[in-house]
């Protein structure tokens, strides 16, 4: 497997790759890399003959007061889990390599950036956008892996890709769980063990709240009443957002009448989670 930190190494082998007629999967990551982000590897794996993983925790997508100091990383771990699937690449830059001194420009989606996570961290996609961008230009992939856990992450890529003709397919996966539930995520390290416990509550909910749609609720207010509840009765969560909304336009909806987004926030202790489901 191929480590680099420079982007012109990158596009050397892609010049290469690209010259045999192989395809391509691009893996975007921050790093701290777990069984969720090895899930998008290995199906990166199957369906392209090359696999690229970026490993950089993006600056730009980090507000003033937000964990961009302290966000986990273990490079030589990461290192370890690509090769042991089969990665061909992974690309480690320094933020300086990404972005120049004089660095202005940024991509962003307007509308689905509104609400949800982007209400409350209005930096943070035309951060992803604009990494995002980057990767895709310098990878030259066929294909780019993104998990579920971030939904409106994954829907405002799609969305921009659709929108500026990006020459790339976007691969949605499943959320990858731990054995209670609690959705896989770097942040999860924070948890102390009591804050841990309590974290799964937010599965808890959401597995009530996809029941009640299943069986036939279409009122967006009483699953959003029915997760409020059950979270608000553990002592350790605070909520940040309870949203339901259309899955293709990220927009509040009253009345559930296709398909839905159904995804929270939720701070556990000091530490914000997100999770979510859809319904098609």
């Amino acid at each position: 497997m191929i480590r680099t930190e420079k982007i012109k190494e990158v596009k050397e082998c892609v010049k290469a790759w690209k010259k045999e007629g192989k395809t391509i999967g691009l893996v975007p990551t921050m790093g701290y890399l777990h069984e969720g982000h090895a899930s998008l590897i290995k199906k990166a794996r199957e369906e392209n003959d090359i696999v690229i993983v970026s490993d950089f925790v993006n600056p730009i997508q980090f507000g003033p007061k937000e964990d961009l100091a302290t966000y986990p990383r273990d490079f030589e771990a990461d290192c370890a889990l690509c090769e042991s699937i089969g990665a061909d690449l992974i690309f480690h830059p320094e933020p300086e390599e990404m972005y120049a001194p004089d660095f202005c420009t940024h991509v962003g989606v307007a509308t689905l950036s509104e609400h949800l996570c982007g209400a409350r961290r209005p930096v943070h996609f035309n951060g992803v956008c604009t990494v995002v961008t980057k990767l895709f230009m310098i990878s030259q992939a066929d294909r780019a892996y993104f998990g579920q856990k971030d939904a409106q992450q994954l829907a405002i890529v799609r969305r921009m890709v659709r929108d500026l003709n990006y020459n790339i397919e976007i691969i949605g996966c499943p959320i990858v769980r731990e054995e209670d539930g609690l959705a896989k995520s770097s942040r999860n390290t924070y948890l102390n063990p009591m804050e841990r416990k309590a974290a799964v509550v937010l599965h808890q909910a959401l597995t009530e709240a996809e029941a009640k749609i299943r069986a036939g609720e279409t009122d967006a207010a009483e699953v959003r009443r029915i997760i409020s509840n059950i979270i608000e009765d553990e002592p350790l969560a605070r909520i940040d957002y309870v949203e339901v909304v259309d899955w293709n336009e990220l927009q509040p909806i009253e009345k559930i009448d296709g398909p839905v987004l159904v995804a929270i926030a939720v701070f556990i202790g000091k530490v914000r989670l997100i999770d979510n489901f859809i319904v098609e």
